[in-house]
């Protein structure tokens, strides 16, 4: 290389040293940093969106470890969906036991336990039905899907609304 260029892999880009003038000069190391291409941009800026509103998106990656979950219970253990469907009565005997213990005054109290104890009662009995026939079987993949959107939309609704209000003191 007697005009001591050098080609790099990301284009045409060529790197001038000049000589050097003295014999025991150390050799002259440059780094030229590549431009990061379009797509290498986009993939960082979603990746740094992602990773600043992680605790936003939880609900998600929970949903897709049901899934992957009930599909291995289904290839390596079916009947361990006759044990998950009774299961499925357990919110509404959490939700029974509230009531006696804890009463709510307030009607939203109320709508919202009861709204729990239903998604929660729907989630066991799809985790049951896809356990034994699948989690991709018939309308199952669709259940999946709007059971995972409903939690991802209360998951936000209800961390906007507390991240507002005023902490009370329970006695």
């Amino acid at each position: 290389m007697a005009n001591r260029t050098r080609k790099t892999y990301g284009g045409p880009r060529t790197v001038h040293v000049p000589r050097t003038r003295r014999r025991d000069a150390q050799p002259i190391v440059l780094v030229v940093p590549d431009r990061p291409t379009l797509s290498q941009r986009a993939a960082r800026a979603l990746g740094t969106w992602l990773w600043e509103t992680r605790a936003s998106w939880a609900p998600v990656p929970i949903a897709v470890a049901a899934l992957l979950g009930t599909a291995l219970l289904h290839v390596l253990a079916w009947w361990t969906a006759f044990l998950l469907a009774p299961a499925a009565f357990a919110p509404y005997g959490w939700l029974f036991w509230l009531a006696l213990r804890r009463p709510a005054a307030d009607r939203s109290i109320r709508r919202w336990r009861k709204a729990l104890a239903a998604l929660a009662s729907l989630t066991t009995s799809w985790a049951a039905a896809a356990v034994f026939f699948g989690p991709l079987a018939g309308p199952l993949e669709v259940i999946w899907l709007a059971l995972a959107i409903t939690a991802q939309v209360l998951w936000l609704r209800t961390r906007r609304s507390t991240a507002t209000a005023p902490i009370e003191e329970i006695h």
